[in-house]
């Protein structure tokens, strides 16, 4: 029997944020150096009723990109998100997650840009070998970037997401994690900071994620923005979706 919830995905998050042990997770997230992974922290009832059936509305979309020696796997942009998907927009923007991030972070976070395709964006690994190697999701702002990562589907033994904490730390041994992201699960974490990586997908496996992009400053260089949207169309959403920008 499927349960399904009569909440909205805003009131989920409030209620999720409301009964957190907030004073354990900011502790958790600075003692690993600004990472945090949480565990059902969205009820997967709740995730899978509003959120995967609209990733799977959304593959049709999806771009797939191949970067040998380092990715392969598809990606839908914040354009196609923000046009087709309404639930995940409500996620992205709910005030009571956004203040818990920026309680949590200690700095008062900002929506990305409408220009920024990585802003609420959706990334399939569907194929076998998808994954992605190990990287840093560096900040083009001229402020700190925040990425969310919110597990939709996990149907994989092999497609691991591996983060090696303290990398950027030389006083500190380096420790790795290596975490499947069920539906519901929720990592956070400053995208200089963390190296990380997805390993290969095996036959018949199927994962699907949610990343949301946090910043404290809406400001990009132009050189900057140049690179980055070469970056994204060549590596991620297709030259297409440097056409679907807002003004």
């Amino acid at each position: 029997m499927v349960v399904t919830s009569t909440r909205t995905i805003s009131e989920t998050v409030e209620r999720a944020v409301a009964a957190c042990d907030f004073e354990r997770i900011k502790r958790e997230y600075w003692d690993q150096n600004e990472f945090v992974f949480l565990k059902g922290f969205l009820p997967r009832e709740a995730v899978e009723e509003h959120l995967v059936p609209q990733a799977n509305r959304l593959k049709p979309e999806l771009n797939r990109n191949y970067i040998p020696g380092h990715k392969k796997g598809g990606s839908v942009s914040y354009y196609t998100v923000r046009e087709k998907a309404p639930a995940f927009m409500e996620l992205y923007r709910s005030p009571a997650f956004l203040d818990f991030l920026s309680r949590l972070v200690g700095a008062r976070l900002m929506l990305c840009p409408e220009n920024d395709p990585h802003s609420c964006a959706l990334y399939y690994y569907t194929e076998p070998g998808d994954h992605i190697g190990f990287h840093y999701d560096t900040s083009y702002y001229k402020g700190a970037r925040y990425t969310i990562l919110v597990g939709l589907v996990d149907r994989s033994e092999s497609c691991r997401l591996v983060c090696q904490l303290y990398k950027d730390d030389p006083a500190r041994e380096s420790r790795e994690l290596q975490l499947a992201t069920e539906p519901g699960d929720v990592v956070i974490f400053n995208g200089d900071k963390l190296w990380h990586a997805v390993t290969p997908l095996a036959e018949g496996e199927e994962r699907v994620a949610l990343t949301m992009e946090y910043v404290t400053n809406q400001d990009m260089g132009r050189f900057r923005r140049l690179y980055s949207n070469l970056k994204d169309a060549f590596a991620y959403f297709g030259v297409k979706a440097l056409f679907k920008r807002s003004s």
